[in-house]
């Protein structure tokens, strides 16, 4: 199978690219690095238009080779530079001419170095992508090690959509291990008032005995279906967003996997307000998986 990493010309960043390598040295998939050129709507039969076109795919030719050929290893890595109307669509009529299994992008350059933000292009590229799109964090190096890690987001709307069952799934394929955390944010003062630390901690652990219970149900009826291995539950908390993320403990070879919300379209990336929140604090690579991708 192929892994399709989406390539900036103007910013001329690896991180797509290391993060698409360090997956596949576990898949064995093949990487392709795919520069995208925006060419004018409508088009017109234009000399000029034409000889600008050329041009401009010239020179995204030229910045692409000079990435890859940053990355270490002198790896051999095909690529390709695609013009189409915008660059996710491009990215996605690439997916499919190639029947590529992921997209790789990375993050926004106005994004904080090390955490996953999105721009105006992986933005709409994971509310209409219809295979999974990993995000690398902005400024990730080659790294070493392997993915061996999966951990699911779970919670909230993304529950209905199968996200357990398709990252269990995808875990059995690549193959890598399998963690599930849901994540809470604490009761904070409300109205004047404060909520006692010993209720407020009741309050979570009925929360999360609850939240393993679901958990379990699920894995069960997974598991009526596709081997799945051991796979660890935890929960992090804490009084917002970043707390909680961060109180999960995380390592080199973890990428996070978060699910589309009820609000998208089957069989398409739409990522809910909740999952929007966990990623914009993410320490490692993300994994967007579109709804109702499970492998019966």
């Amino acid at each position: 199978m192929t892994i399709i990493a989406g390539f900036s010309s103007s910013r001329q960043g690896t991180a797509p690219l290391n993060l698409a390598v360090q997956i596949s040295r576990w898949t064995g998939d093949k990487v392709v690095a795919a520069a995208i050129v925006e060419r004018p709507w409508p088009a017109k039969d234009d000399p000029i238009e034409r000889e600008y076109l050329g041009y401009v795919t010239e020179q995204a030719s030229h910045a692409l080779d000079r990435v890859v050929g940053q990355l270490p290893g002198g790896l051999d890595i095909p690529r390709i530079v695609h013009q189409s109307d915008s660059i996710p669509t491009g990215l996605i009529e690439l997916v499919t001419a190639h029947d590529a299994r992921l997209v790789v992008v990375g993050s926004s350059s106005s994004g904080l170095l090390g955490r996953v933000t999105l721009g105006s292009v992986t933005e709409r590229l994971v509310h209409t992508a219809a295979v999974p799109v990993a995000i690398a964090p902005r400024g990730y190096p080659p790294v070493p090690e392997s993915i061996r890690r999966i951990t699911v987001a779970y919670g909230g709307e993304a529950d209905v959509n199968g996200l357990v069952a398709a990252t269990a799934e995808l875990a059995r394929q690549w193959p890598v291990q399998l963690r599930i955390v849901s994540f809470t944010v604490r009761p904070m003062t409300m109205f004047g008032g404060a909520i006692e630390r010993s209720t407020e901690d009741l309050v979570v652990q009925q929360w999360a005995r609850r939240t393993r219970d679901d958990i379990v149900k699920q894995l069960n009826a997974v598991r009526a279906r596709i081997p799945v291995p051991d796979v660890d539950v935890v929960v992090g908390s804490g009084h917002d967003w970043r707390e909680a993320v961060e109180a999960v403990s995380w390592e080199a070879g973890d990428m996070l996997a978060l699910g589309s919300g009820a609000a998208g379209p089957a069989a398409h990336v739409f990522l809910g307000s909740a999952a929007s929140k966990i990623l914009r604090h993410a320490p490692v690579p993300v994994l967007i998986v579109p709804r109702n991708t499970v492998t019966a």
